[in-house]
């Protein structure tokens, strides 16, 4: 039996709109033509796929069934010429990685490393971005697969979580919550903050606490686009900012990290296009997943510091004693 993919397209079309007049009007046929091919399938098939009466098109048991494994078998094609045309172009050759600040942290070489054992012929080419591309290249197409911090604007995006950290308020050493253990984020909601340089709006909402303040405008007093220059600013006085615990890895002075006890942690995962994952961007998905299972102890380390890094974050002059 030959079945071609022109007659799978109509026979989709018709499944979804149960009109062939809306099929052909969507498929730019002709409505004979289309009834033709749809009938040269079902005979073909030896099945009846739809009920047709003047009134109505159904689909049958049969053409229910048949619809879920057409609509794979298409997508699994789709993606095979996209396969071919990148090794044709030679892509499988190169794969460009986006990464905030930070990356995955400490979590970040043993995926490389996992990567480059697995793939030792393929150039991984790491791109670097600040606070004002949060997708870290992916919305832009300047990346294949990027590392990210969530929330933000995701639209067409997919995610593999690595991990979460707590939020964390920074603050110069001499403001008024400075010594205190732990804050709410209650407490902070009158203060000058510092927001980030980006224009997505769901990334600055969430470093702005913005979920806290019930639709009152956060007191924005300057803004960012890197970890350095937020921590020049809360030095000078100028506002606090939130942050989360590696912060305290860079030895700054007159700064203070805080835990805030009720605001929502970040997320740290590997992010790539949908509808974009060729062999190499699923391979570097699949390393992701395996290095991080693998490591539950780092992971612990990396998602409650506030313990088990105290000591660490007070040498760095980043927490109080």
């Amino acid at each position: 039996m030959e079945v071609h993919s022109r007659q799978l397209h109509y026979f989709i079309a018709v499944a979804e709109e149960l009109s062939f007049t809306r099929a052909a009007q969507r498929l730019h046929v002709s409505q004979q033509g289309l009834s033709m091919q749809i009938k040269q399938l079902e005979q073909d098939m030896d099945v009846t796929l739809f009920s047709r009466t003047t009134r109505q098109v159904e689909l049958t048991a049969a053409g229910n069934a048949f619809l879920r494994y057409v609509r794979e078998a298409l997508s699994s094609l789709a993606f095979g010429l996209e396969e071919a045309r990148a090794a044709h172009r030679g892509e499988h050759d190169r794969l460009v990685l986006g990464c905030l600040e930070g990356a995955a942290l400490t979590l970040t070489e043993p995926i490389l490393a996992a990567f480059r054992e697995r793939h030792p012929e393929v150039t991984l080419e790491l791109s670097h971005f600040t606070y004002e591309t949060p997708s870290a290249g992916l919305a832009s197409g300047q990346v294949d697969v990027a590392i990210v911090r969530r929330p933000f604007e995701d639209a067409g995006l997919r995610f593999e979580p690595l991990f979460r950290q707590p939020l964390m308020v920074m603050l110069p050493a001499n403001h008024r919550l400075a010594d205190r253990t732990e804050v709410a984020a209650e407490e902070l909601l009158d203060e000058p903050i510092l927001s980030s340089a980006a224009a997505d709006p769901v990334w600055n909402a969430f470093w702005q606490l913005d979920s806290h303040r019930i639709g009152r405008p956060a007191p924005v007093a300057c803004r960012a686009k890197t970890l350095l220059e937020e921590l020049h600013q809360v030095a000078t006085g100028a506002a606090i900012a939130m942050t989360v615990p590696c912060a305290a890895w860079i030895k700054f002075p007159g700064v203070r990290l805080v835990p805030v006890i009720d605001a929502a942690p970040n997320e740290v995962a590997v992010s790539w296009r949908a509808g974009h994952e060729n062999a190499l961007v699923r391979s570097f998905i699949d390393v992701a997943r395996r290095v991080r299972d693998a490591n539950p102890g780092l992971l612990a380390r990396l998602q409650a510091p506030r313990c088990r890094d105290r000591e660490h974050a007070r040498a760095a002059g980043a927490m109080p004693s």
